[in-house]
């Protein structure tokens, strides 16, 4: 089918572009125009050349070498009128037809306008001559590309057909949109028709290129191809239905050298494949008084025009008397049919894209022509001569003026070419909808242009969009898989493209918060990840405060207990007399009941938001009075067992027994201590600091102890001196004495060691605050013990049991 308005509209055009100047309409008489489906040549004889059948190259060439010519006499390179030059051709909208032309017309220098894609060619010399009215490559493919990333369409498949063009398109091109992260689960190709022997092998071939689309998960089809591409579409689509194959809604997106064009016997076929489609297509614009035109056009007003009669009787299904057509099927053309009365699929009278080209191409070498004449011509003395005079250029004078050039046309656009002869404008993105009636619309819904030599500017109105009627107008998504959510990254699958991903949960304190996410990432120390893992949470600030229940509870056992040690100190003071209190040593009683009181005391130094000068005090007093506390606990010890063996006769021990030996004891085992702490303080003293890692959602103020080794040294120390009290009075625990407290230290000694042996495992498995909490409980506990061990039993005497606290009752118990 003939598609005048769309992609061949010259018979219809060429009388139109006389409109306007007569200079401007003598020179458009020069403009040859080639096409796939003619070759048209406005001239006293109209001359058509039809290249429809198989899109056969000689019949170009034939047509190249008419123009080089004498009118009525095929002798090339032979001319003996002057009246009929070729001033400029213009040529496509197939990329093979371009070429072919230029094979010939290149010799001659003549000026060849591209309204359809260029030829591949990488031969400098023939670019000068190349004049391109379709947009460059350099705009188009990157606008795909932004089509695809902008609706995150990464898992597609790819159609091309068969020719230079495309295999340039899938090595050059392709690759750049896997270096943006677009995966392709297939890329196939169907055979370009060039003889009718190929026919059955270009359907198979494309049946089962067709059946790869079908079974495919890729939503999204980019079809790259030419003016006839989209009829071998639609064929395939229609032997489809009896292949009994399953038909997938697919958004398929069309390169702009595509467009829609049809042959007799698809008048009636389906359309709605197309509908929801997305196209790059040349920028059009409504011509004023295109339209009215349009109307007024039928055979019987334009009697030398030939090609108008084929074209009607293709259209409205119809034959004219004396017509080859066979009219058996058909009824008679009356001329008088109406266009805008055939469907979109037969006649678009709008002007479209490839239309458009055209007539810039038109407008542009009239332009230059009389620009060129101009300039050589400063005074003219008619119109005719002014006609005749340009008619007498030659065609290569042509290329100085149509480099660099623009005008404005009649649509109120401006027309330039850069200094490569490219046509500088960009493509629009139409999305195509098609109704019941076998009509369609093509609606704008994007743009794209050259911004610079390195930017485009790309611009979509997705809310316009109207997608496939299986999508539901809804986003159409093309993944090799479902997104990876918040909270999971993605890792690659074995033997699969990148596109194609299994989501893994983040580990432990990492988080992802953006869907496909290649790894997830850790949260900054202040915060902590989500229980879903998709977003970081503020950690609170945390330390052993007096206000929480666990430091309240810590506060009431410690001034319980030192209340306990100073009711217990009183009642020795009160009771000092006493037997039971002046044994073993009554100032070291005293002495250990106050550091035992101070222990209890200095629990609460633990307690509450650390600060400089009380994380310096706690571990120090800690140290020193626990030494003070245990250092008398062992002079006690040692003093009942030099007690006992000064007894014997001729014991040399009793020099040794006496309150300097138990002051001794207790100063350098005191002092030791003191001098650790002391060391520890000078060179790496302990000081408030903020641990950020230990507990997952808080911040734990803490006291840094500075130096660890000194912190298990004053441990240390303090275990060695429990270790030799508890040896000691282990081995005196059966002296026979009334008031032996050897047994006593021996239970008290054995709490001591169990409490902080428990300690060092358990603090290094507890965590923030309750690493603190630990080392309270392990003072209170041990100092509990030796509480409890040691005086409990001489209070429960000294209180409830009077009569065992007497001298009499001593030496009764004596004898």
């Amino acid at each position: 089918m003939v598609k005048c308005a769309i992609s061949k509209p010259l018979p219809i055009l060429h009388k139109y572009y006389q409109s306007g100047d007569p200079v401007i309409a003598g020179i458009i008489s020069q403009i040859y125009i080639f096409s796939d489906t003619i070759t048209f040549k406005k001239s006293p004889t109209h001359e058509l050349f039809d290249n429809r059948i198989y899109f056969i190259a000689s019949w170009t060439y034939l047509a190249s070498m008419d123009l080089l010519s004498t009118q009525g006499n095929f002798i090339p390179n032979y001319k003996c009128d002057t009246h009929n030059n070729v001033a400029a051709v213009i040529g496509g909208p197939n990329s093979d037809i371009c070429a072919n032309m230029a094979t010939i017309l290149n010799i001659y220098n003549i000026p060849q306008f591209i309204y359809g894609s260029a030829p591949g060619t990488n031969n400098k010399n023939e670019m000068p001559f190349f004049y391109r009215l379709f947009p460059s490559g350099a705009v188009q493919y990157p606008g795909i590309l932004q089509l695809l990333l902008h609706f995150m369409w990464t898992w597609i498949g790819v159609i091309v057909q068969e020719d230079d063009n495309s295999e340039s398109f899938v090595q050059n091109e392709l690759p750049t949109f896997s270096q943006n992260g677009i995966c392709f689960d297939f890329i196939g190709s169907f055979p370009k028709l060039t003889f009718t022997s190929e026919f059955t092998e270009m359907l198979e071939k494309g049946h089962d290129m067709f059946q790869v689309v079908m079974e495919s998960t890729a939503n999204v089809v980019i079809i790259y191809g030419e003016i006839q591409t989209i009829m071998n579409l639609r064929t395939l689509l229609y032997l489809s239905k009896f292949e009994n194959m399953t038909l997938k809604a697919k958004v398929w997106i069309m390169t702009a050298q595509m467009d829609f064009t049809s042959v007799g016997i698809q008048r009636n076929w389906d359309i709605h494949f197309i509908h929801g489609a997305l196209s790059f297509g040349i920028h059009g614009k409504d011509v004023p008084g295109f339209q009215t035109f349009l109307k007024i056009r039928n055979p019987t007003t334009e009697k030398g025009d030939g090609f108008i009669w084929d074209f009607w009787e293709e259209a409205f299904d119809c034959f004219f008397p004396n017509s080859e057509v066979d009219g058996l099927a058909k009824g008679p053309c009356t001329g008088e049919e109406k266009m805008e009365t055939l469907p979109g699929t037969v006649f678009e009278t709008s002007m479209s894209g490839h239309s458009y080209s055209i007539y810039n191409g038109v407008y542009a070498l009239a332009h230059a022509l009389h620009i060129m004449h101009s300039s050589k011509f400063k005074h003219r003395a008619s119109v005719d001569k002014r006609r005749r005079d340009l008619l007498h250029q030659q065609p290569w004078q042509l290329h100085h003026f149509l480099r660099s050039f623009s005008f404005n046309n009649t649509a109120g656009e401006t027309v330039s070419f850069d200094q490569e002869g490219q046509l500088i404008v960009g493509f629009d993105i139409i999305n195509w909808v098609t109704f019941p009636n076998q009509s369609f619309l093509r609606v704008k819904v994007g743009r794209v242009d050259m911004k610079d030599s390195s930017n485009i500017s790309f611009s979509i109105f997705e809310n316009s969009i109207v997608w496939p009627s299986s999508f539901n107008q809804a986003w159409p998504f093309s993944l090799c898989n479902d997104h990876c959510h918040l909270g999971y990254s993605k890792t690659k699958k074995e033997g699969k493209p990148f596109c194609c991903y299994d989501c893994l949960p983040c580990p432990e304190g990492k988080i992802s918060n953006q869907e496909d996410m290649d790894d997830c990432f850790q949260c900054p120390d202040e915060q902590y990840a989500a229980n879903d893992k998709d977003f970081c949470i503020q950690k609170t600030m945390t330390f052993l405060s007096f206000e929480e229940p666990l430091g309240i509870t810590l506060v009431v056992f410690a001034l319980s207990l030192s209340s306990i040690t100073a009711l217990v100190l009183q009642i020795f003071i009160k009771h000092k007399s006493t037997p039971i209190v002046k044994a073993n040593n009554q100032n070291l009683t005293y002495t250990l009941l106050i550091s035992l009181l101070l222990s209890f005391l200095c629990a609460l130094l633990f307690i509450n938001r650390p600060e400089r000068m009380t994380c310096l005090l706690r571990q120090v007093a800690f140290g020193v009075i626990f030494s003070v506390a245990v250092s008398c606990v062992l002079a006690k010890t040692i003093i009942v067992v030099l007690a006992f063996m000064a007894t014997k006769p001729g014991s040399r021990m009793r020099a040794w027994v006496g309150i300097k030996l138990a002051y001794f004891i207790v100063f350098s085992c005191s002092f030791i201590q003191a001098t650790i702490c002391i060391v520890w303080l000078a060179i790496s003293p302990p000081f408030p600091d903020v641990d950020m890692h230990s507990m997952t959602d808080e911040i734990v103020l803490e006291c840094n102890e500075g130096s660890t080794v000194m912190f298990y040294c004053v441990l240390s120390f303090m275990g060695f001196l429990a270790i030799v009290s508890f040896t000691v009075a282990f081995l005196a625990r059966k002296l026979p004495d009334n008031f032996n407290e050897a047994k006593f230290i021996t239970f008290s000694m054995l709490v001591f060691c169990s409490v902080w042996l428990s300690f060092v495992p358990t603090s290094l498995s507890t965590k923030g605050k309750y690493t603190v909490v630990v080392e309270i409980f392990s003072i209170l506990s041990s100092s509990t013990g030796l509480l409890g061990c040691i005086f409990c039993p001489k209070c429960f005497i000294i209180l409830l049991k009077p009569e065992l606290n007497s001298r009499e009752q001593l030496i009764r118990n004596r004898h």
